[in-house]
């Protein structure tokens, strides 16, 4: 079995290094003093200082953050509402097709959701004088994505939830409500914290979508990216995918941390 397990090891190890060994090298290049992002001389801060003056990619970092922001909210509430009906009500008129429609967004090519928001938008701008395509049609676009992710979560939550804590507050007077409120969202409350930080990860860093749904003064940190990269790599590139990789990367340990928190 020694040869097998080797075998089985080292594909592991390529697979890794084949996924992450691009990604420290970016981080590795961001400190680099060349304008050249494939020759090295040298250490240097000075392509941090030049992203953070840079005043449009500020401008579309900021704006990435504002639609993160939004949208994960948005998708946690819905999201929290989605998982929790499909969690306590097993059975209810059209629940099969609500359910696939919860899930649809995960398995659907982003360009397929993009063309259907696109038409939609300029339907409802046709039809009702708006919305304008912008900050509200990225977000909302954000927020539809989104919303599986946090129902699925917010599911699984429920689907092993205690629930003789529930029926004791009600056998002691509360309401449902009070027994949602008091109860059942605070013990849920990581998973729907995990949702949300899905969710601001998926916001922050989508594009295919986002191009279809963005009007022309709207340019997203993706967009603003993808149209310098065209013209060649600039070494800020590097830094600002840095920046990035580090926050994703710490909304994910901390979403895995919120989801394995253990219930009080």
């Amino acid at each position: 079995m020694r040869g097998p397990a080797r075998f089985a090891f080292g594909m592991l190890a390529f697979g890794y290094a084949f996924l992450y060994l691009p990604i420290a090298l970016v981080i590795v290049y961001s400190f680099n003093e060349s304008r050249l992002v494939t020759v090295w001389s040298g250490f240097s801060l000075k392509w941090w200082h030049a992203l953070f003056a840079n005043e449009a990619m500020l401008q579309a970092a900021w704006l990435s953050l504002r639609i993160a922001l939004v949208s994960a909210t948005g998708a946690a509430l819905l999201g929290l509402a989605a998982g929790y009906a499909l969690a306590r009500a097993p059975r209810f008129p059209g629940r099969t097709l609500f359910g696939s429609l919860v899930i649809a967004p995960m398995v659907m090519p982003e360009v397929v959701m993009g063309i259907s928001m696109l038409l939609l938008f300029v339907g409802s701008e046709r039809l009702f004088g708006g919305p304008d395509r912008g900050f509200l049609t990225i977000a909302i676009a954000h927020t539809t994505f989104s919303i599986a992710f946090v129902a699925i979560v917010v599911q699984a939550r429920l689907s092993d939830f205690d629930r003789a804590l529930e029926e004791a507050a009600m056998d002691l007077g509360a309401t449902p409500w009070v027994t949602f409120r008091t109860i059942t969202l605070p013990l849920i409350a990581p998973a729907v914290g995990s949702g949300w930080l899905l969710a601001f990860t998926l916001s922050l860093d989508d594009l295919i979508l986002t191009q279809f749904v963005a009007g022309a003064q709207s340019q997203t940190l993706p967009m603003r990216v993808y149209s310098s990269v065209r013209l060649g790599v600039d070494p800020q590139i590097n830094v600002l995918a840095t920046i990035i990789v580090t926050v994703a990367a710490c909304a994910l340990i901390l979403s895995g941390w919120l989801t394995r928190r253990p219930r009080g």
